[in-house]
Formats: C-alpha cells, sequence, structure tokens
C-alpha cells in the first residue's frame, strides 16, 4: 500500500470514527436519560419508605403516650376519691399533692401528644408529596423507557455496523500506522490532518516552514509538531474539512 493509499484509508477509517463518536455519545445520552430516571425513582422511593417507617414509629409513640395519660387520668379520678374519703389534714394534703403531680403529668403527656400530632400530620404531608413525585417520574419512566430501548437497540445495531466497517478498514493499513493512529486518536479524539496553506487544520498550528515544503513536495505522512496527529498535504482546491 503507497502512501495515497494509506492516506485515503485512513481517512475512511476517520470518518468511520466521526460516526462512531456520534453514535456512541447517543448511546450514551440515551443511557442516561433512563438512569437519571431510574435513579430519581428508586432515591424517591427509599425516601418514601424511610420516612414511613418514621411515621409509624411516630404514630407508635403518640399511641404510647395516649396509653399512659389514660392510665393517669384513671389514677387521678383515684386520687379525687382519697382527697374525698380524707379523714384528716394529713391525708387530705397527702391526696392534693398527689393530684397536683398527676395533673402535671398530664399535661406534659398532652402537650407531647399535640408536639407528635405536629409531627405526624407534617410526615403525612410529605410522604403524599414523595408518593406525587413517584407517580410523576413513574409516569415519566414509562412514558420514555419504551422509545429509549427501541432507539437503543437501533443505535447499538448501527454501531455494530460501522465497528465491522471500521475492523474492515483497519485491516488495510500497515499494523505500524494503525497502531499510531490508534494512539494519537486516544489522546486527541482524532488521529489525522490535513494542511493546504502550511497550518494545521486539526489544530490551527503553523507549521515549520520545512515540514510543509516537505509535505507539499512529495507524498508523505508526517506529524504535526503542536498536536502529534498524522498530517498530509491536501491541495486547497480540493480540501476538505479534516475529521
Amino acid at each position: 500500500m503507497n502512501i495515497e493509499e494509506q492516506i485515503k484509508t485512513l481517512e475512511e477509517l476517520a470518518a468511520v470514527d466521526a460516526e462512531l463518536k456520534i453514535l456512541d455519545d447517543q448511546i450514551a445520552l440515551e443511557r442516561g436519560t433512563l438512569s437519571t430516571l431510574k435513579a430519581s425513582l428508586k432515591e424517591h422511593a427509599d425516601k418514601l419508605a424511610t420516612d414511613q417507617a418514621h411515621a409509624t414509629k411516630l404514630d407508635k409513640s403518640r399511641g404510647d403516650l395516649l396509653n399512659e395519660a389514660r392510665t393517669m387520668m384513671q389514677q387521678l379520678d383515684h386520687s379525687r376519691e382519697k382527697l374525698n374519703r380524707s379523714r384528716n389534714e394529713r391525708e387530705s394534703n397527702a391526696a392534693q399533692r398527689e393530684l397536683e403531680e398527676l395533673r402535671k403529668l398530664v399535661r406534659d403527656r398532652e402537650d407531647e401528644i399535640g408536639k407528635l400530632t405536629t409531627d405526624i400530620d407534617a410526615a403525612r404531608l410529605g410522604n403524599e408529596a414523595t408518593e406525587g413525585t413517584i407517580k410523576t417520574i413513574s409516569d415519566e419512566l414509562g412514558g420514555k423507557e419504551g422509545d429509549i430501548t427501541a432507539s437503543l437497540s437501533k443505535v447499538e445495531k448501527e454501531r455494530g455496523e460501522r465497528a465491522g466497517a471500521r475492523a474492515n478498514i483497519a485491516k488495510k493499513l500497515p499494523p505500524v500506522i494503525f497502531r499510531r493512529y490508534e494512539l494519537i486518536r486516544s489522546k486527541r479524539g482524532t488521529g489525522i490532518a490535513q494542511t493546504t496553506d502550511g497550518t494545521c487544520k486539526a489544530c490551527n498550528m503553523a507549521l515549520p516552514p520545512q515540514l510543509f515544503h516537505r509535505l507539499r513536495r512529495d507524498p508523505v505522512l508526517e506529524q504535526c509538531p503542536s498536536c502529534n496527529r498524522l498530517i498530509y498535504f491536501q491541495p486547497s482546491q480540493v480540501a476538505t474539512t479534516s475529521t
């Protein structure tokens, strides 16, 4: 394979690589959309499960306090009976102190129950909002997943075909040239460039005059001193945009 054929083959390879890059970006975008929606759905589902467990715990705590308050109310009734049955001042004072202590405990429990009720109501509203968000995300995912999956299947099939074409093109190149191209492409995104006026069309840097004259004089592949891409001379009247 002469230099002209190598250049032509490298340009074909670069064109396929550009197509593959577009397909890879499309695949990544489609997968990213699905991944983002699924991750968001899981995040909100996990949050809902945690918040529901917390609300259940709050509700249980309120139930326990209500039971305690009912027991204390019964004790209050019993203390009132004791006060009414008091036979002397000593018994009356003791019963009165017991009543006051029980009333304070009941007030404390009622305050705690009130705070828990407020927290439970807030938790319920938060859970309803989270459930609404989950439904919105689920509806969006359900509406998009089928189309995205179908699109992915089509794009991945096309990518496989282009990758096969690339492999066939690469086989035509001398291994040393292909390896050099791949090394440059892995670092620069593209592996080949043109020059028509002494400027590398890939990095827009001026080539040394001696190098440019050599490229103009003979069909030859060199490397741009600035970006290291494989570079060749293309007459301006048929110059194309470098891939």
